[in-house]
């Protein structure tokens, strides 16, 4: 289940700081996005699985963390991610 090289690169292109950008927040946020909408929609046909729910949990917290460090540090580019990646109404 996971994402292939293209996959994260269409997710997470406009976030990118730089060509080799994989530990910014804006970077790991959007890429945590597109892990989570796979991981829901294979969820929905194997509602059993366990295991994975705990990881799309796991996934979620995570991503939590990160948009809250990023409002605390740069509050327009977390308007701007979150707006981007439909987070936020």
């Amino acid at each position: 289940m996971a994402l292939s090289k293209l996959q994260k690169n269409r997710a997470t292109k406009s976030y990118r700081k730089h060509e080799k950008d994989t530990g910014s927040a804006e970077y790991q946020i959007a890429l945590f996005t597109e892990k989570i909408k796979k991981l829901s929609a294979h969820l929905k046909k194997n509602p059993k699985d366990k295991h994975s729910r705990r990881g799309l949990l796991q996934m979620v917290q995570q991503r939590k963390k990160l948009l809250q460090h990023l409002s605390r540090k740069n509050e327009e580019t977390y308007i701007k991610v979150t707006k981007g990646l439909g987070l936020k109404s």
